[in-house]
């Protein structure tokens, strides 16, 4: 198999995504699971943009990395300058990384407009930066910057710009999609086209703008290009970059290239939540291959062939990329979701048990309950399908007085009525809110005799209107996150036009499940 070449750029072009900002321990901590994963090139940043990424390039020559190698970025000469004492250049110097990538103009319309500059001296401001930095001893990779559109409006000094830069002694040619308005068959024919008319090797570099980013680089590969540069999770300007975590399956997986070891793709799933988690972005549940949802099954009729055959109804094993197959119940759901998802639990439900749970579910979920989204919940209904289950408390009654006291403001007061292994506790507790006061009163009824309790805590309650024109009789459905000292979480619905009745649902099932699972 051929060998694709992996230049990741998270640490730059990602964090010019709207919304991320990484310190320099973000920035080391993330190169260093880039390199265990098997990046060859790990782009750090702009060492002439910022202390911050002067501070990077320092504290990184200090790293033992296995595959990875650390690239400056930077730009080419300042026009009707010399090299040698160009700022910018002399940063990428300063840096003292084994490879700088240098990034130059390919569409005439910058060299006039941004660069307000003449095509000749545009060609020489790539030659001599790159021919500079090879004298040396630098690995030189040059991003020829909107590249397809230059080429889609001169093709002629586009392909002069490139050709400078391999005069110039480059190592590869990146070609860049920058605007990302390019289709597919654009990419094909143009890198086809270039990889005839130069010598060295060819890389692709692409935006999402137009959705396409994957597609644009699995065609630049296809072209001829060996070398493809994309952000974890798609991070970047705009819509983002191309995302290497749906980038490299396809071409490994797909396609037959060869990228990182097999051991190490079956953990793109951790390395995308982990660069999640650094950048403070939530997980993108939809995203392809990794994301929680990519291989999670609804419809009962998809679970029934999915059951028989994993192939009918999913596109690679998702143990490949470090996933798994998920199974949902909802009101879609048919006999084999809950006896699959059962089995997943670890509960032993008889065939009879399931089409009960299946009816149970269909009519909560009619009446504003969804049980795709609160795990929990539907555990504990499949569990209390079983003969010999035994709830671990049951409520007898529960009361909640909300009021407005002079001098001090809203007051909430809430009592809980519960059966505890056969004793009858009534307890009472004060809050800032009427299901606040209501959690703290079933926990202090239901703590001497659960005392891991305490390390239980609610992380989000969220709320939903489900029927709005109905006004304030409207249908409320309550989901609380749950989180416990080992940082599990698990999620639990409730719903009804009460918005206390719909609380109380899901506190009592995250309480319940806390306690049977704990």
């Amino acid at each position: 198999m051929s060998t694709i070449i992996l230049y990741d750029t998270t640490l730059r072009d990602g964090t010019q995504s709207e919304g991320i900002s990484l310190s320099v321990n973000d920035k080391i901590k993330i190169a260093k699971r880039l390199d265990d994963f098997g990046i060859h090139y790990i782009e750090g940043g702009w060492p002439g943009s910022n202390p911050k990424d002067v501070e990077f390039f320092e504290r990184v020559q200090s790293l033992k990395l296995k595959n990875a190698k650390i690239a400056a970025f930077g730009a080419t000469r300042r026009k009707n300058s010399k090299v040698e004492g160009d700022p910018n250049i002399q940063a990428l110097v300063d840096a003292q990384t084994p490879v700088v990538t240098v990034v130059g103009k390919s569409w005439d319309l910058h060299v006039r407009d941004v660069l307000e500059t003449t095509p000749e001296e545009n060609l020489a401001m790539i030659e001599e930066s790159v021919v500079y930095l090879k004298s040396l001893g630098k690995e030189v990779i040059y991003d020829a910057e909107h590249f397809f559109d230059g080429y889609k409006a001169n093709p002629e000094y586009a392909l002069a710009t490139v050709l400078a830069a391999e005069r110039g002694g480059a190592d590869v040619l990146v070609l860049c999609e920058t605007n990302g308005g390019a289709l597919p068959w654009e990419v094909e024919e143009i890198v086809k086209e270039i990889a005839e008319k130069t010598q060295i090797s060819l890389g692709i570099h692409v935006h999402d703008d137009g959705g396409n980013g994957t597609s644009n680089s699995l065609a630049g590969i296809r072209a001829g290009a060996i070398h493809v540069q994309g952000t974890i999770n798609g991070y970047g300007e705009r819509v983002g970059n191309a995302n290497l975590c749906t980038v490299i399956p396809n071409l490994q997986l797909k396609m037959g290239y060869h990228c990182v070891s097999a051991e190490n793709l079956a953990r793109l799933s951790d390395l995308s939540h982990y660069v999640a988690e650094i950048a403070n972005q939530p997980p993108n549940h939809y995203m392809p291959f990794v994301g929680k949802k990519a291989f999670a099954h609804k419809g009962g009729i998809h679970v029934a062939a999915v059951l028989k055959n994993e192939d009918s109804y999913q596109h690679i094993d998702p143990t490949l990329v470090g996933n798994k197959r998920r199974t949902l119940v909802s009101e879609l759901s048919g006999r084999g979701n809950v006896l699959d998802k059962a089995q997943e639990f670890g509960i032993d439900v008889s065939s009879e048990s399931a089409r009960q749970v299946v009816d149970q579910i269909k009519n909560l979920e009619a009446k504003g309950f969804t049980f795709e989204g609160a795990e929990a919940s539907a555990q504990l209904l499949m569990q209390r399908a079983e003969e010999d289950y035994s709830p671990p408390f049951e409520l007898i009654d529960y009361t909640v007085v909300v009021e407005h006291r002079k001098g001090l403001g809203v007051f909430a007061e809430a009592t809980v009525k519960v059966n505890v292994n056969g004793e009858v506790v009534h307890t009472a507790a004060e809050g800032n809110g009427p299901v606040n006061a209501l959690n703290r009163a079933l926990r202090k009824a239901l703590t001497n005799s659960y005392p891991r309790l305490s390390k239980i805590h609610l992380s989000d309650y969220k709320v939903r209107i489900l029927d709005s024109e109905s006004g304030t009789a409207a249908i409320t459905r309550v989901l609380i996150d749950t989180k416990n000292g080992n940082n599990d979480r698990w999620s639990t619905v409730g719903a009804s036009t009460n918005i206390i009745e719909a609380s109380w649902r899901a506190l009592a099932d995250s309480m319940e499940y806390a306690l049977q699972t704990g």
